[in-house]
């Protein structure tokens, strides 16, 4: 077995590794101010960016839920990996090589860790299963490809494959690799027969899709069946593993996560061949469910994506016209509470999804068909009109019924009249009688505890009638109580602790020794503080020095000194930075000085001078210079 990975080692990866870069994998970042990123946190669901990270200390903390640390304990909870197994990973990410206590050696294949191990077996798949797309063998792939417009290119773009016919040609290929069949089990990609003596291929004879993480890695396959004696449904997925959880998949998010990103608008398809077909024809912002809904765990991901905090951004669905389209699109109007950006649905007139539309109509008409998307509301609104009679009395009634609530829904007070004649139009009713049944509904949302809110002009939707969310549970006691912010005293202390723990090298040896000497009374600030003193060396790169703090402190503490790490400094250039910082510290002296001032005055008032003149002397002096010390940190001399 491997030793422990050595202390240097660790703290080599730490500071080397860019903790944005990583972080960007998984969270829109963008700039909240000199040295400092924010975005929506991976953590919890929150519709305004509350998680910075700040590169130069290497720590990221969430000041909404509280979650903080540096680049090996986010990798660690974002992956579910151990600790040794984040620090491997993290330091093949730079090419740096490890070293191990009591002479061991990194872990070879055969011993890493179980994730990584399943990572590499897909990897390995993976490019197996796309080989076999260039092969004689794969000729009916290859045509099915041609025949809706991918070229080799683009299937190699995708990471297309084939599986073979046979029974076990993965199954060697892998084991040939060194996989053991314990290892294989885990990966979904074989079956067993009932005894579980035979153990052989699950894709065979079909037309492979990696599907990827956020990160690029392979975790799994969708395969499309090709011959009519295949006796198994049209798609076939991996089944769940400890690698893939079909309700936390988007095929295509690795690919369309920059684009998303920028564009803030993310588009959702149906299929495989919808995504490549969006991507080829420009629109690089489409992804897909992988054999289940769009739900609660895909909005987390596209939210973080799209950095939905209410600033703008749009979702957009594609359905087919079929009666199963609809009902999916009314489905993800269910969810659409969820998301703060606007939500639209694209429909084709003739029924069609993307990669249909490309065949027959090219690129241009996949863009168009984006292009033309309605809100998803209104097209709740009719889709809901089509399962009444509207030709009869009974029949708009009826449908006025159903679809009044919808109608209250909208978020946007000044949308909801104008939704409101839309739908008279559409029924042939009167528009008062319309009202009346909005309003109406609007008051039964508010009896029920779910009130409409007035959102922006972009919002155009309100909260669904639903049972109301259980109250979260409430965040542990921490060992110390928290300081308050209004303390002008506790106010100051904390930016300092902020100035010094972000910017230790604007200090020259004095300040150091100044602040060391600075006697802090809130106790949280107090216990940062002698964490700082006792961390000692500042010369160590920042992310290191950090994280030496945090280590001087009990549990309770060290989300604060992250915290403090992340706080954005109001700064707009490095000028106003040391200025500020320059400014900070003095407050802090100058308070020290104006305690000492006061304990000399307290002395010098008992003192009787006749008893002792030279005491008498000597503490007017010290006062003196104490008061020299005030006016100088304050700019006067």
């Amino acid at each position: 077995m491997a030793g422990l990975i050595k202390r240097e080692d660790i703290d080599e990866v730490r500071a080397r590794t860019d903790i944005k870069a990583v972080v960007d994998g998984y969270v829109t970042l963008k700039s909240a101010g000199i040295g400092s990123f924010k975005g929506l946190c991976p953590f919890h669901d929150e519709r305004s960016p509350s998680f910075h990270v700040r590169p130069q200390v290497g720590t990221y903390h969430c000041f909404g839920c509280g979650e903080s640390g540096d680049v090996i304990s986010f990798v660690q909870k974002m992956d579910h990996t151990s600790f040794a197994e984040t620090v491997e990973k993290l330091a093949s990410r730079i090419g740096f090589e490890l070293r191990y206590e009591d002479g061991g050696t990194g872990p070879r294949r055969e011993e890493t860790g179980r994730r990584q191990r399943l990572l590499d077996a897909h990897k390995v798949a993976a490019e197996f299963f796309a080989a076999q797309l260039r092969t004689p063998a794969a000729a009916t792939a290859q045509n099915f490809l041609q025949e809706r417009g991918f070229s080799p290119a683009a299937a190699a773009h995708f990471g297309v494959g084939y599986a073979p016919q046979g029974w076990d040609s993965l199954l060697k290929h892998l084991s040939g690799k060194g996989f053991t069949r314990d290892e294989l089990k885990l990966t979904g990609m074989f079956s067993t027969g009932s005894d579980e003596s035979r153990f052989y291929d699950r894709f065979r004879g079909r037309l492979i899709w990696p599907i990827r993480d956020i990160t690029g890695s392979v975790i799994g396959f969708g395969a499309r069946k090709l011959f009519e004696d295949d006796q198994g449904p049209k798609y076939l997925n991996t089944p769940e593993t400890p690698l893939y959880k079909k309700s936390q998949v988007l095929y295509g998010i690795d690919l369309a996560k920059r684009d998303i990103a920028r564009g803030r608008q993310v588009v959702v398809v149906e299929g495989y061949t919808d995504v490549m077909a969006c991507h080829l024809a420009g629109i690089k912002t489409a992804v897909a469910t992988c054999g289940t809904a769009f739900g609660g765990d895909h909005i987390k991901i596209v939210r973080r994506l799209l950095s939905d905090d209410g600033t703008g951004g749009e979702v957009v669905f594609t359905f087919d016209g079929d009666a199963a389209g609809q009902k999916a699109a009314l489905k993800a109007f269910d969810e659409d509470q969820k998301f703060v950006a606007q939500t639209y649905v694209a429909v084709d007139p003739e029924g069609m999804d993307p990669c249909d539309i490309r065949i027959k109509r090219g690129d241009a008409a996949v863009a168009e068909l984006i292009s033309s998307r309605r809100p998803l509301f209104e097209f709740a609104i009719r889709s809901t009109l089509k399962r009444f009679d509207l030709n009869t009395v009974e029949g708009r009634v009826q449908a006025l019924r159903a679809s009044a609530p919808l109608v209250a829904d909208i978020r946007d007070p000044a949308m909801r009249p104008a939704y409101a004649r839309e739908l008279a139009g559409w029924l042939g009713s009167d528009i008062d009688d319309v009202m009346r049944a909005v309003n109406a509904a609007v008051r039964r949302a508010r009896e029920g505890g779910q009130g409409t809110e007035a959102g922006g002009p972009a919002s155009g939707r309100g909260p669904r009638h639903r049972q109301p969310e259980p109250a979260p549970e409430p965040m542990p006691e921490p060992a110390f109580s928290r300081p308050d912010p209004r303390d002008p005293v506790a106010r100051m202390e904390r930016q300092a602790l902020e100035v010094v723990l972000q910017h230790p090298g604007l200090l020259d040896a004095g300040q150091w020794e100044r602040f060391k000497a600075a006697k802090f009374t809130v106790p949280a600030y107090l216990a940062v503080h002698n964490a700082v003193r006792a961390a000692g060396d500042t010369g160590v790169p920042p992310a290191q020095w950090v994280e030496q703090v945090r280590q001087e402190l009990p549990d309770a503490l060290r989300a604060l000194v992250s915290e403090l790490a992340v706080t954005p400094i109001p700064a707009r250039d490095d000028e106003a930075l040391w200025q500020y910082c320059r400014d900070i510290l003095n407050r802090l002296f100058e308070l020290q000085v104006t305690h000492l001032k006061a304990e000399k005055l307290g002395q010098l008032q008992r003192l009787d001078p006749a008893a002792d003149p030279a005491l008498f002397q000597q503490l007017n002096r010290e006062l003196m210079e104490l008061e020299m010390q005030r006016r100088a940190l304050r700019g006067d001399m």
